[in-house]
């Protein structure tokens, strides 16, 4: 994940820091209404975690990118899991999640399983 520091001075980020592990933050960004979208960051027991909600419908794939390219940068490689059913967590009908393991990176499947480039 980037510092925080460069991430607030950057983008313009307002931010409301609560608790000590990690951090636990509700963000608002420029470019999405404060009423509409809710962007909070946290990390601890080895996972870096950004989750985003909006009230009326789930975030689109180029608002997860956006949010993505202002927590990590562009080489790092974070995943939206899809859990068995027994460890579903849901307390808001419209959140996605990105996470991204401390020190870990990711196996990616071969570009050609995906599409064409």
């Amino acid at each position: 994940m980037k510092d925080l520091k460069e991430i607030l001075s950057s983008r313009r980020l307002s931010i409301d820091v609560q608790g000590k592990d990690g951090l636990a933050a509700c963000l608002v960004h420029p470019a999405f209404h404060p009423r509409e979208i809710a962007i909070i960051a946290s990390w601890g027991m080895g996972w870096e975690h950004v989750s985003v909600s909006l009230r009326r419908r789930c975030p689109t794939w180029d608002e997860m990118c956006t949010i993505k390219d202002i927590f990590w940068r562009e080489d790092e490689c974070v995943i939206q899991y899809h859990p068995p059913k027994s460890e579903y967590v849901n307390n808001h009908p419209f959140c996605l999640h990105l996470w991204k393991k401390i020190g870990h990176e990711f196996e990616l499947p071969p570009g050609i399983l995906v599409g064409i480039k």
